[in-house]
């Protein structure tokens, strides 16, 4: 409004006032310009007003109104497969260990499972996350969970289908494995990894120092564990991790883990002493100890030209319940011919350590070792290695050699061989061609 203003203040003191027709219409022409600029002020802040009062009025009913959220996830698509060189042999599996139900790997070519991702906020209070397992015309799903983001004081809620966050290595899926393979630990212990259905609760410590503490309770259902029609929490887990910097180049973590499941029937299948394949069952309980640790090493912390990782699980199994057995031919007879059910006990160790260096931008090389320790297996009063052949009192051990080559964060070309002696009496040079692909936004992967 002031430029109107001063323009007719000067246009009065360039031009003196006397009776002239030009100057008196050049006047009123600026006074109706005047007049409509200050109409168009006003009809301006008579629309701010009216949407200032409409924002408050949707805020008011936004407290009373159901949250909406538009959906917008990010998406993810992993791509995996290999080439195995492999013995022909008719069984694979881990002696001394009743076996997990997990399938060994193929001989030749074969694509691995490829795994369709979304994850996203849902509201201020809330994200979700769908991991959905893409394999031969079927569709798995490995995770769906929703998490807590507004509780405060550093707590989160868990709840769905989730990978368990004991141990270090559970919670990867394999495509962020270091290996082509999964460690004999795991075989052993989950077959691939253990998740359930049911609900976590995280505490992370407001400290300098990482400190978190978590608790699970779910129906199992993955190995060691089995599905069971009941309202309680056949699966009951806890874990606690801390870690810390060393420097500007160092970083570690360590973790403590339990796991109590109580089977039902789970069901198992091996060989007899007559090399005959025998069918079988385990109910009781099953409570595993895990310790993790971690090491990493990047100059300055700068990772992307080299780095170093260290990592190493130890766990203890122990087993107590009643084991049953069959014979699958009745035409060679043995210690499991017409049924045998008895008391069963198992404890059980093992641990693998593994390395992997970047030596260079791009380029990976990594060793790992696993051993496991059959210890002491009882069924119906004797060692079950009297009974089951594929209980037999043998401790196998794994070395595994690998070289990578990831062009960008989105791409990985993988060697490996593997001397395996997983079951008894058999040494086995096993090699592996790896690719792994990643379309779409994908999380940061953890420590």
């Amino acid at each position: 409004m002031l430029r109107p203003a001063l323009l007719a203040a000067a246009l009065t003191a360039a031009f003196p006032v006397h009776a002239d027709p030009e100057l008196d219409a050049l006047r009123a022409e600026l006074q109706e310009l005047k007049s409509a600029y200050e109409a168009r002020i006003q009809a301006l802040e008579a629309r701010l007003q009216k949407t200032e009062a409409q924002t408050a009025d949707a805020a008011v009913k936004a407290d009373t109104a159901p949250v909406r959220s538009s959906f917008n996830p990010d998406v993810s698509l992993i791509l995996q497969g290999k080439y195995a060189y492999l013995e022909d042999r008719a069984d694979r599996g881990i002696t001394g260990f009743l076996p997990s139900g997990a399938e060994g790997p193929s001989r030749g070519f074969s694509v691995d499972e490829s795994e369709l991702v979304l994850s996203a906020s849902i509201d201020p209070w809330f994200r979700g996350y769908l991991n959905a397992v893409l394999a031969d015309g079927e569709v798995g799903v490995e995770e769906a969970w929703f998490q807590t983001t507004g509780l405060g004081q550093g707590l989160s809620v868990k709840g769905g289908r989730f990978r368990s966050g004991i141990g270090y290595q559970n919670e990867q899926h394999p495509h962020a494995w270091d290996f082509a393979t999964n460690s004999l630990v795991y075989e052993a212990l989950f077959g691939e990894g253990y998740g359930q259905d049911g609900l976590q609760m995280k505490w992370l410590a407001p400290t300098d120092t990482f400190l978190e503490f978590g608790a699970e309770a779910g129906r199992g259902g993955a190995f060691p564990s089995t599905e069971r029609d009941s309202n309680g929490f056949p699966s009951l887990a806890l874990f606690g991790h801390v870690g810390d910097d060393v420097g500007t180049s160092h970083s570690w973590r360590a973790g403590l883990s339990y796991l109590h499941a109580r089977p039902q029937a789970r069901a198992f299948e091996g060989r007899d002493l007559g090399d005959v394949d025998v069918a079988g069952d385990f109910s009781g309980k099953s409570r595993t100890w895990l310790a993790d640790f971690v090491w990493k090493w990047a100059p300055n912390g700068n990772a992307t030209q080299q780095n170093f990782k260290f990592a190493a699980e130890y766990f203890q199994r122990r087993e107590r319940g009643s084991l049953f057995c069959d014979d699958a031919d009745p035409a060679n007879p043995s210690g499991c011919t017409g049924g045998l059910t008895g008391p069963y006990s198992a404890d059980q160790s093992g641990f693998y350590a593994q390395g992997v260096y970047q030596f260079m931008p791009h380029w990976r090389v990594g060793y790992r070792y696993d051993q496991l320790f059959r210890g002491d297996v009882v069924f119906d009063g004797a060692d079950a290695g009297a009974t089951l052949a594929s209980l037999a009192d043998y401790d196998p051990r794994r070395h595994s050699l690998m070289l990578d080559y990831s062009p960008s964060e989105f791409s990985r070309l993988r060697l490996q061989y593997s001397r395996d002696e997983a079951q008894q009496d058999i040494e086995e040079n096993q090699f592996y061609v790896q690719y792994i692909y990643s379309l779409g936004s994908h999380g940061a992967h953890k420590f």
